[in-house]
């Protein structure tokens, strides 16, 4: 693994994120379903990694909102992660009684209402879609543990989408068959060996603020409308 960064920022990561999906989604399987894609980014620094892939696509840009469960005693341990509307992942190794523990219910709540916050403030820029019968391709600027684009698939499932793809610029090389139990496919451009963070891989990575989030959704609401 070279020590230079991969990305220069998450709009460059996107844009080559968005050459992939386009060029999967023309073969087989993907290519033989009839459906619409729907790009779900994972907010906020999903945004705009799922911006050049819903333009590119010419589709729908919405959110899936999932925040991490931390362990009570070390909130930057990940002991799982849940949606907004309550879909729960808890992490292999997470202790079985920690769940089921008064702090465990506390941090499940936490997340949670966490989660929901952010899509009461991000929601009214998002179009109004379903992912029943869709392609939906869930987004995220990189995948650490897995946690939240997993729960997020799941939350997904629900709906009964045609497809689930998971697609991140990059992500921990033995990481790629656990995740790919949550989807139909797994899209990640880089897979290094040597991890330690998703920050690692960007030249520029500064947090995504609200505001900036909102822009991008309008912004591609739209151009959406625009070309409608």
């Amino acid at each position: 693994m070279s020590d230079f960064p991969l990305f220069r920022d998450r709009i460059d990561a996107g844009e080559q994120l968005a050459q992939t999906i386009s060029f999967v989604l023309t073969q087989p399987p993907l290519s033989t379903i009839d459906a619409q894609p729907i790009v779900y980014a994972l907010p906020r620094g999903g945004i705009p990694v799922g911006l050049p892939v819903a333009q590119l696509l010419h589709c729908p840009l919405s959110i899936l909102v999932a925040k991490k469960i931390s362990h009570p005693k070390n909130p930057e341990l990940a002991i799982g992660a849940v949606t907004a509307d309550g879909n729960v992942l808890w992490a292999e190794e997470t202790p079985f009684y920690i769940p089921h523990s008064r702090q465990g219910k506390a941090a499940l709540a936490e997340a949670m209402a966490k989660a929901q916050a952010q899509l009461a403030q991000l929601t009214p820029a998002c179009p109004e879609v379903s992912a029943e019968g869709a392609i939906a391709i869930i987004v995220d600027d990189g995948i650490a543990t897995g946690m939240t684009i997993a729960v997020a698939a799941q939350a997904l499932k629900a709906q009964n989408p045609a497809a689930i793809l998971l697609c991140a610029p990059v992500a921990p090389h033995g990481l790629i068959p656990w995740l790919e139990q949550w989807g139909d496919r797994v899209i990640v451009l880089e897979t290094p060996q040597s991890f330690m963070s998703v920050s690692r891989f960007y030249a520029e990575f500064p947090q995504v603020e609200t505001e900036e989030a909102l822009a991008y959704l309008q912004q591609h609401k739209e151009e959406v409308r625009g070309e409608g």
